[in-house]
């Protein structure tokens, strides 16, 4: 044997074999666009990799979905909204936030620029289209009340997830769980501008509108924090190289490469959470002291039985 090939065996004996990676499953609440970019980008610039991690990111098929699977131990993480953990964790699914991917609420009601409402006042007497009974509803009756309006005042239409294409064909007058870096876009896109009432602006605590959630029951810590370690990673990647961000998530799906989510791009990268583990406890107790005034839920839980941050631990 040649004393090259004698050195590399012996160093390719030393290092043994490569380090196996630990597996997660990462459910999506919807299919992929710009409020996954620190996701997309750890994967595909290895920072996963780098963690000892191999996740599989998976859109659902149905958006109703991924925290029934987290709590049912079918998946390790799910991407799901502030707003409708309070609700599940109120129901009892075994479900916590453990990281924060979008920092700021997304959601608006939204109505046509050139439309009949001007203020929260005009929608006395209007259709208002939504898509998630519960939460929405308590959000459109904290709104209205800022005019003295109840949601007697009102008729309340069930639009599923069609909410831009109702407003712009005039089956309703607002609609309500629009987000703000889509609908408004999708709209523009489409020749038929419209308007949003931003919640935090008009009498709602502000939350985080996209988290992670987990079994608190069954879930393994480690490696959780390794995934937002390098979700964190991704999103310091982004805000300091947007443009060049945009063409590492853009290149993986050429679906992804419209003008819609180029616009969606533009809008959301500055959201991201810069401390995805972080947790504001304050934003989740106002928040939760929001929906027992509302009347949805019974208790106001503890933030501890909500939220954690997995960083302090």
């Amino acid at each position: 044997m040649k004393p090259s090939a004698l050195v590399l065996s012996l160093v390719s004996l030393l290092a043994g074999p490569a380090a196996a990676q630990d597996e997660m499953t990462l459910i999506l609440d919807w299919f992929v666009n710009p409020d996954h970019a620190p996701i997309i980008v750890a994967q595909e610039r290895g920072y996963f990799a780098d963690q000892g991690l191999e996740v599989a990111i998976i859109p659902p098929a149905d958006p109703a979905d991924p925290p029934k699977m987290v709590a049912a131990g079918r998946a390790d993480l799910a991407v799901s909204y502030q707003p409708q953990l309070h609700l599940q964790v109120a129901e009892g699914l075994p479900l916590v936030r453990v990281g924060t991917l979008v920092a700021t609420p997304l959601n608006c009601l939204l109505v046509l620029e050139d439309g009949p409402i001007k203020t929260l006042a005009d929608l006395k007497g209007r259709k208002v289209g939504f898509s998630v009974a519960g939460v929405e509803e308590a959000l459109l009756s904290a709104l209205l009340a800022q005019e003295g309006l109840t949601m007697n005042d009102i008729t309340l239409v069930n639009v599923n997830w069609s909410l831009s294409p109702a407003l712009m064909a005039g089956q309703v007058d607002a609609v309500l769980g629009a987000f703000r870096n889509f609908e408004l876009n999708q709209m523009d896109i489409e020749n038929v501008p419209g308007t949003c009432f931003y919640l935090e602006e008009n009498g709602i605590p502000a939350y985080d509108e996209l988290i992670y959630v987990a079994n608190p029951d069954t879930m393994d810590a480690d490696k959780i924090r390794r995934f937002l370690a390098a979700t964190e990673l991704a999103t310091q990647y982004i805000v300091n190289n947007p443009d060049a961000a945009w063409e590492v998530f853009s290149g993986t799906a050429r679906e992804l490469q419209d003008e819609l989510n180029t616009r969606a791009w533009a809008d959301t990268w500055p959201r991201l959470s810069l401390t995805p583990a972080g947790l504001d406890s304050g934003r989740y107790a106002k928040f939760e002291a929001f929906l027992h005034e509302a009347g949805l839920i019974n208790n106001i839980r503890p933030v501890s039985d909500l939220a954690i941050d997995l960083g302090a631990q």
